[in-house]
């Protein structure tokens, strides 16, 4: 049977009769285009690659565009998916939002737009053409007693992000258990990559065919989970760092989550995310609002060109961190819950020997800690350990020119401990007759009450106001299970999210300058939201550099280098058991915030002097680490991974050649450096500190890059020929210098 023709006057294609907006926001090579046609909720159009300058003609027609045909034995109008997908716009998938009045209805939404403001003004024209900006859509269903403010936002990076906060306002309470954000994408991105993991292995990448039906990643950990989605991508098949169209979100919220990729079956695409919220934990009283997490999307020709959109708006951020990241000591590994005075005055005196900036004190200070067994919580230094208070060592640290750093657990509690013997009942749990099963020998407090916040809290701020405390490093060591307040077991998940940011941005109201490292069993707390909060991630628990090539690389995929904590361990890994050198520890640990986790009493003169050749290069390079752009190379299946920062302005590059396996083909391979400017010239030279990579066999062009002058050659050799490479064993690596030429100087090359 042909197609039946969409009815021109069908009372469906205008159920809310209101004003056509349509608006067309581009900024940094990325255009989206909104439409909200005749007062239905928005929708995107077109979210994607730069549309250039459009008009009204040129909007309409993107939006009319976009309109389905209709097929049969479907709604008698074209499908539409809004950013709040709803089944009264035909959309057969996840809703948007889902939830009930006590009378089971309310379940079935159907927003309307009755407002759009513009940078903070009203909209009042058909059509906007704008640069960055920020859109308010203010959305209501006036039968069901609910209303959303919408905020959508292209932020000057290209980076898009939404958020949504639904307000309840009939005088029945609103039972709400969803709202989730999309954005589209094409029908021809047919692959999905996110990613996987588990302790000590954060962010381990897996793909999959982007199929019918629904690619769902939840997260019930209560907290962000090592083994998270980190960016849900979609994408041309077999998309690369360099090459592939590629669209990516992301929920930024530390808490129970949800990242999803959707198909129906007329081939419509979305991909989306949102606060998971449990049952029975948000019930909207009449007049209460809730606050959606934001949904971050990226857009670009790559996976490089969609973390470097991340990385551009972190950057951005008033409160981002400086450029001279403080190389760090944490004694961790070098001493665990052994804390002796004079053994870490010691540890202090050799770590400002090497050029190290922050000393970072970590568990076992305080209450009976002397294990993990007991103690947690009670955040007043051990006498025990500490007879004179933590001060001779802070004043020790502090003389030799180094900043302090502190561990603090503050969300957890050992049932072993004072403030648990005291207020059992601020332990996490469906009832005060059922405890969690433990993990790491510990439960959860529930800040969301307010009297246990407020002990954490002055407790906290009883320790930061009597010593010079510069760094906190913050851990969260279990999962949230049966996560409750036991007096009403209500789930709390939520709520204590909440709180903890409140309890990070308070403790750095106080104390302005602080600075927390979000540390939750390694790298189960890495989101855009807890770096509003936090000014570095723990990357992982596991040190061990082979493995840190792999969760460095896909953990730069969201955040910049610069708030990734990188350390060199000794040589035996802490957490594998694994033997490197030093060389190859240096070089791994080198792309990322860089500190020390090692017995340094242990280490012989000759990897202290190394040591001290890695931290130097790192203060050398530091400036160009944290503002450059990164680049990871595409090489394929091949065990030889590349990667590196150019510079602003392509002035200057620093590279890395890691050997992550061992290849069972040939190894006659090339190496290639993108992102330089093709038509400047580059001086490269290899650098190599400390012994020499094993198996290291040299192409011919190494000995002259080798020398004082190194090798000159133009940018489009070295990003498009490339350089023979050398021959090497697994798990060693080399680094490459370049350095652009003056134009001058090589005017006659």
């Amino acid at each position: 049977m042909p197609l039946r023709p969409i009815p021109a006057a069908h009372p469906l294609l205008a159920p809310h009769p209101g004003v056509t907006h349509r608006l067309h926001l581009t900024a940094s090579g990325v255009s989206v285009v909104l439409d909200v046609t005749e007062g239905r909720a928005p929708a995107i159009t077109h979210w994607g690659a730069t549309l250039g300058e459009l008009g009204e003609a040129g909007i309409d027609a993107v939006c009319e565009a976009a309109v389905d045909v209709v097929p049969q034995n479907a709604v008698d109008v074209p499908v539409r998916i809004g950013i709040i997908p709803q089944q009264s716009d035909g959309w057969i998938g996840r809703p948007g939002l889902g939830g009930s009045r006590p009378d089971g209805s309310g379940w079935n939404p159907r927003l309307v737009t009755e407002g759009v403001t513009l940078g903070g003004a009203a909209v009042t024209a058909a059509h906007v053409e704008a640069g960055a900006a920020t859109v308010h859509f203010s959305l209501a269903d006036a039968l069901l007693g609910l209303t959303v403010d919408l905020e959508v936002e292209l932020l000057p990076s290209g980076l898009l992000r939404m958020r949504a906060a639904l307000t309840n306002t009939a005088e029945t309470s609103y039972a709400l258990a969803e709202l989730t954000l999309t954005v589209p994408v094409p029908a021809d991105a047919e692959e999905l990559l996110d990613f996987a993991g588990r302790w000590a292995k954060e962010r381990t990448p897996q793909r999959s065919a982007f199929t019918v039906g629904t690619h769902l990643r939840e997260n019930r950990r209560g907290r962000t989970g090592a083994d998270a989605a980190h960016v849900l991508h979609a994408g041309r098949p077999g998309l690369g760092f360099r090459h592939g169209e590629a669209w990516g979100v992301h929920t930024a919220f530390s808490g129970n989550h949800r990242h999803l990729a959707e198909q129906i079956n007329t081939g419509r695409r979305v991909l989306g995310g949102g606060e998971l919220l449990l049952p029975g934990e948000l019930q909207l009283a009449p007049g209460q609002k809730y606050a959606g997490p934001w949904l971050y999307a990226s857009y670009g020709e790559g996976l490089d060109a969609v973390a470097s959109r991340f990385h551009r708006h972190l950057r951005s951020r008033s409160q981002h961190v400086d450029t001279r990241r403080p190389v760090t000591l944490n004694v961790w590994e070098a001493v665990y819950f052994d804390h002796d005075l004079a053994r870490l005055q010691d540890l202090a005196d050799r770590a400002a020997a090497l050029g190290v900036e922050r000393f970072v004190l970590d568990d076992g200070w305080f209450g009976s800690r002397r294990d993990d067994t007991s103690g947690l919580g009670d955040w007043v230094v051990s006498t025990q350990v500490w007879p004179d208070g933590l001060g001779p060592l802070i004043d020790h640290v502090r003389a030799l020119g180094m900043e302090f750093g502190l561990w603090f657990e503050p969300e957890m509690i050992n049932e072993d401990s004072d403030v648990a013997r005291a207020h059992p009942e601020w332990i996490m749990a469906p009832s005060p007759a059922r405890m969690p099963l433990p993990s790491r020998n510990q439960q959860v407090l529930n800040l969301s009450l307010p009297a246990a916040a407020t002990h954490v809290r002055d407790q906290m701020l009883a320790i930061l106001d009597r010593y010079e405390i510069g760094y906190l490093k913050w851990d969260h060591n279990r999962d949230l299970l049966e996560a409750a307040t036991s007096q009403t077991g209500r789930a709390a998940v939520h709520e204590q999210t909440l709180a903890t940011y409140a309890l990070m941005d308070a403790l750095k109201a106080a104390h302005p300058g602080l600075e927390i490292e979000s540390c939750s069993s390694g790298g189960a707390r890495v989101d855009l939201e807890v770096l509003e909060h936090t000014d570095r991630v723990w990357v992982s628990d596991c040190i061990d550099p082979l493995d840190r090539q792999q969760m460095n690389r896909w953990t730069s995929q969201l955040i910049p280098l610069e708030l990734m904590g990188s350390h060199i361990a000794s040589g035996r890994s802490h957490t594998t058991g694994r033997l490197h050198t030093l060389a190859f520890r240096g070089l791994s640990a080198l792309f990322g915030h860089l500190g020390i986790e090692w017995d340094l009493a242990r280490a012989t003169p000759e990897e202290l002097d190394e040591l001290r050749e890695w931290i130097a290069l790192y203060k050398e390079h530091r400036e160009l680490l944290f503002t450059g752009d990164l680049v990871r190379v595409d090489r394929g299946s091949s065990p030889l991974w590349m990667y590196g920062v150019v510079a602003p302005g392509q002035a200057e590059a620093l590279f890395a050649l890691a050997a992550v396996g061992r290849s069972s083909e040939s190894q006659h391979e090339r190496l290639r450096f993108p992102g330089l400017d093709a038509r400047a010239h580059y001086r490269i030279r290899p650098l190599l500190i400390g012994e020499r990579p094993t198996g290291l066999v040299l192409p011919p062009w190494w000995q002259r890059a080798a020398d004082e002058d190194g090798l000159l050659l133009p940018g489009a050799v070295l990003s498009t020929s490339g350089l023979a490479a050398p021959l090497i064993d697994p798990e060693q690596g080399v680094l490459f210098s370049l350095v652009r030429e003056p134009a001058t100087t090589v005017s006659g090359h």
